[in-house]
């Protein structure tokens, strides 16, 4: 990894890129890609999105921009002095503490919400549904 971080960097000095390499021009470079990527996907069904690496040209399209945002991430991580393993062991570490499998010994059992107790009229409380959230999309905060 830390090899590509510094053949991107060495990519963007030799074209004098670096005042241009800024977090916040990094970090809307990785959002435009990180869209580019999605639209591949935008209006195909489920079914469709699954067989996409079994079309070459489709296959190709998905590698360039997985590539693409891969290349701005590690670019953005050096600018801001952030190693990407060390974040991602972390969040990971955070996430498997926050959402414990369930079953598990200290876990709340099942993260759907099902067979916990419902407010008046069988909905939901702010926690309850805030929870199953999480379960689902761990990057869900408090603001």
């Amino acid at each position: 990894m830390t090899d590509l971080q510094q053949r991107l960097t060495a990519f963007a000095a030799a074209r004098s890129w670096q005042p241009f390499h800024t977090p916040k021009n990094l970090a809307a470079a990785l959002s435009v890609e990180a869209g580019e990527l999605l639209e591949i996907f935008q209006w195909l069904t489920p079914e469709q999105a699954a067989s996409v690496m079994a079309e070459p040209e489709a296959a190709h399209r998905v590698e360039d921009e997985v590539a693409d945002v891969l290349a701005y991430l590690l670019q953005f991580c050096a600018a801001v002095g952030v190693d990407p393993l060390t974040a991602l062991a972390a969040k990971i570490e955070r996430n498997e503490l926050r959402f414990p499998v369930p079953g598990a010994q200290g876990g709340s059992g099942d993260a759907s919400g099902a067979g916990t107790a419902r407010g008046v009229g069988g909905a939901a409380d702010v926690h309850e549904v805030r929870e199953v959230r999480e379960a689902h999309d761990p990057e869900v905060t408090d603001g």
